[in-house]
């Protein structure tokens, strides 16, 4: 059955809509959804099986994903990510929610939700109310990964729908909440308790790093 496509306003959700895509998740969905960046595929973080379909839609090992975690808050984060260094807290208190991702070390919890030996996570607030309202409802975070184009002279897509027709044989929902962006999130290692660039994305670090 192909996926079900779901226009979401991306300003004011539909909360009968945000509630259809939460149970569906609960129920172990691949959704592909709207960020601030480009678009993600995302799981429940609590259903290992989800995660290994994405890792399989990837064409990578779960052990060897790179995914992210989509929180909604800060304090979000402290469940999943070791005690956070106060300059690093305040950089991402600053920053988010917004267009970066930050490398942390991760809490004991991380490898046995994934089952596998990870030491850092990618965590994620993205500035979009259709990603924040999923996790605020699912109650957990979105494993998240980007979707990338097939074509390879594209790196992402940035229409809805021709995303659903990239991927409506692959996951359970492709929600439309407008055009994305064609530009990554900055990445930001703060492993070392001192923020350093990884990838300059679509986040501006003249004033981190400047």
């Amino acid at each position: 059955m192909p996926a079900e496509y779901l226009e979401i306003h991306p300003k004011n959700p539909d909360v009968r809509k945000i509630a259809k895509v939460v149970s569906a998740l609960r129920e172990g969905a691949v959704i592909v959804y709207p960020t601030d960046t480009v678009y993600g595929m995302g799981c429940d973080i609590m259903n290992a099986r989800a995660i290994e379909r994405i890792a399989k839609i990837k064409g990578i090992k779960p052990e060897k994903n790179t995914f992210s975690f989509i929180c909604n808050d800060i304090s979000h984060i402290s469940v999943y990510a070791k005690p956070i260094p106060t300059e690093v807290f305040k950089l991402m208190k600053r920053t988010l929610p917004g267009a970066y991702t930050y490398i942390l070390e991760a809490s004991t919890k991380v490898p046995k939700l994934l089952n596998i030996q990870k030491k850092n996570v990618g965590i994620r607030i993205p500035d979009n109310n259709i990603a924040r309202m999923l996790v605020n409802e699912l109650g957990n975070p979105i494993v998240s990964t980007s979707v990338h184009d097939a074509d390879r002279l594209i790196d992402y897509t940035t229409d809805p729908s021709e995303i659903y027709d990239n991927f409506k044989h692959l996951v359970d929902f492709v929600i439309d909440g407008g055009y994305g962006q064609n530009v990554p999130s900055t990445v930001i290692d703060c492993t070392s308790g001192v923020p350093e660039l990884v990838r300059q994305g679509l986040g501006e670090t003249d004033s981190i790093f400047g």
